[in-house]
Parts: C-alpha cells; sequence; structure tokens
C-alpha cells in the first residue's frame, strides 16, 4: 500500500516544503510607505538577520511633491495633497498585497514629523484609514534621531557607534549609551544642515550683484568654516563617550552625493566606507573643477539625480559639514567610517528591529 501510494506522498512532501517556505519568505518581507517631507517612498524589503541589517531591497519608488512647502504655507494638509497621498497609497498598497503577499503586520505607513504640524492632520489619517484599513504614524520630531539611528545603525553595533544624518535643515544624530546595563538614547544635533548654511553664508555676501558669484561664495564658506567647526567642537566636548566609539555611520544627502559624485561606483552594500582624504580631494573638486561632475552626470543617471538635487552652493556647504566633523573627531583614524547607503529604508529598518525580540529597542 505504502509503495503504491509513494509518489503521491511525495508529491504532498514536497508541496507541503514549497508552502513553508513561501509562508517563511513571506514572513520575512516588509513593506513601508512614508509620505516624506517632499515625495512619497514606497520600499519592499526581504530580511535576513535584523540584527546585522542584512536585508535586500526587493522593490523601491518615489512620487516628488513638496508637501512641506505646502504645509508651511497654509499650515494644513491642502485638500489635493490629501488626495493624492490617498490615490498613492491605496495603488501602492494594492501592488504590494499582491505582488509579494507581504502580512498585514508586516506593512506600515508612516508621515514625516513635519506633517505633526499640519491643523488637519486627522483628515489626512482618516483618509488613509478610510481606504486601506491602516494607521498612519505620524513620526514625532522629538524621536526622529533615535528612529534614524535604529534604522541605521546595524544593532549589533548599538553600543560601539554613533549616527550623524546631514540633513537640510539640521543636522543630527545620537549613540547608544549603556549606564547600569541598561540602554539610554543620547541624541546629537547641530543648528545647521546643507541648505541652512547656505542660507546662513549667502547672508555675509553683502553686494547683492556678487550673490551668484561662485568665487564670491567660496570665499564666504571659507570665512564661515570656524563657526562651523565651534559648533562641532562643541557638540563632541559636551559627549566625551563618542570618542570611545569605534564605528561612525553617516547619512543624509550630503553623504550620498559625495560617495555618489566621488566615488561613482555602483556598489550593492548596504554600507560604503569612507575616508577624510577622499572628502577633503572630492572638495577640491567641487571648488575647482565642477565640471567634472556635470560631465559625469551627463552619463549617470544616479550622479545627475545629485545634480538635479543640489547645485553647486549646496554641495559646498554638505561637504563643509562633513570635512569639519570628521576632521574634529577625535582619532579619526582608529575609526571605521561608513556611509549608509539606504538612507530610504533607515524608519523602515527601526520599525523592524522594534518589533523583532531578538533586538533590544529599549532606549
Amino acid at each position: 500500500m505504502l509503495r503504491k501510494n509513494k509518489p503521491q506522498i511525495l508529491i504532498l512532501i514536497l508541496l507541503n516544503l514549497f508552502f513553508t517556505l513561501n509562508l517563511f519568505s513571506q514572513k520575512n518581507h516588509y513593506a513601508g510607505i512614508e509620505v516624506g517631507r517632499r515625495a512619497i517612498k514606497i520600499s519592499v524589503i526581504q530580511v535576513n538577520n535584523i540584527r546585522k541589517a542584512e536585508y535586500k531591497i526587493e522593490y523601491f519608488a518615489t512620487d516628488r511633491t513638496n508637501f512641506a512647502e505646502h504645509i508651511a504655507t497654509t499650515g494644513e494638509v491642502p485638500q489635493d495633497d490629501i488626495n493624492k497621498i490617498g490615490t498613492i497609497v491605496i495603488d501602492q498598497l494594492k501592488r504590494i498585497r499582491a505582488e509579494y503577499k507581504i502580512p498585514e503586520e508586516n506593512i506600515f505607513i508612516v508621515a514625516a514629523p513635519v506633517f505633526a504640524s499640519a491643523r488637519n492632520i486627522d483628515a489626512l489619517k482618516n483618509r488613509i484609514s478610510t481606504l486601506t484599513s491602516k494607521t498612519l504614524d505620524v513620526l514625532n520630531v522629538n524621536e526622529e534621531a533615535k528612529v534614524l539611528v535604529k534604522g541605521a545603525i546595524p544593532p549589533v553595533d548599538y553600543s560601539s557607534a554613533l549616527l550623524l544624518d546631514i540633513g537640510a535643515q539640521t543636522t543630527k544624530g545620537g549613540y547608544i549609551d549603556e549606564p547600569d546595563d541598561k540602554l539610554e538614547f543620547i541624541p546629537l544635533e547641530l543648528d545647521f544642515g546643507t541648505m541652512t548654511l547656505t542660507d546662513a553664508v549667502q547672508k555675509t555676501v553683502l553686494n547683492q550683484s556678487q550673490a551668484n558669484d561662485m568665487l564670491v561664495y567660496q570665499e564666504k564658506a571659507f570665512d564661515f568654516t570656524p563657526t562651523i567647526r565651534k559648533k562641532i567642537k562643541e557638540m563632541l566636548d559636551a559627549n566625551p563617550l563618542l570618542a570611545k566609539k569605534d564605528k561612525i555611520y553617516l547619512s543624509g544627502g550630503a553623504v550620498w552625493a559625495f560617495s555618489t559624485l566621488y566615488y561613482n561606483e555602483n556598489v550593492k552594500e548596504h554600507y560604503i566606507p569612507l575616508t577624510l582624504e577622499d572628502a577633503v580631494n572630492y572638495d577640491a573638486i567641487l571648488k575647482n573643477n565642477f565640471g567634472k561632475f556635470t560631465s559625469l552626470a551627463k552619463t549617470n543617471k544616479e550622479a545627475a539625480r545629485v545634480l538635479s538635487t543640489y547645485d553647486q552652493k549646496y554641495l559646498i556647504s554638505a561637504n563643509t559639514i562633513l570635512v569639519a566633523f570628521l576632521e574634529s573627531f577625535p582619532n579619526l583614524a582608529t575609526k571605521k567610517v561608513l556611509f549608509v547607503k539606504e538612507g530610504q529604508v533607515t524608519w523602515l529598518i527601526s520599525y523592524i528591529a522594534d518589533r523583532s525580540k531578538k533586538v533590544n529597542t529599549n532606549f
């Protein structure tokens, strides 16, 4: 009897194995839809080891609209934006559900902290809830740095690393301390970011007929550098534990621009090693041979994306912050400096880590 049914039994075993493996794969898949300041970003990732940040991005899409500007102008999310956000979210959610079969508990929808300032944020939340039967989480501006750290630094490195994110408005980040065998999050912040530094330097150009003169801007940016160095020194002096960290993780548009334009490589790893020497050499090209990068952008799509996002002044400001930080960091030669390449999924990794039984994110 057993011999007669052996083929059928084998088929059943194989089918059971197939569905088991498929179910396991689904449980390791996560999706995130982020309604950001200037775009809606959609990510699907497969996680192999959350502690070591071993994951693969299987799908990423973006739809650009300057939501932050609209909120700043009106104090609320315009109805057109609410409608657009709702349409994009439901369309992408349908695709995610159909193509990846991801469990609902592994799908997250969030909005950037700027949306918390909108008077009618509940209207957006209700719209998303009605369309998707899911909750829209609005990230807390006070928790933003912690979310970045949780998502950008591999959990295995929480105790031995720090993160600095050079953004448009500010430079923020943090690190983990371990007093009395507990985890404590220590935030880091500088007043300046890529755009705010550019604006501050521009204000020092008294003769407005020279406002667009790159040589004048470079001179004024150089004069402003001691102010940046002073603020960085104050941050480092206030956090002596930073000197003991073995790894420095860097994220944000400034480092993305640097790594894309200078290294010009299709690097698949999530973390790209950087050096101070390279950052200084890149700075010289920005100021003295910018045509090299405009030529690169003609054949390199990612380089073109950098130059469509930042002009030469912004790139100089961004790298001013980066170089000043690296030059100011104690014993930099003994540290490992890494660019967090996949910055667009850091919040999603943070959400996954928070829900993992293998990671302690109670800080």
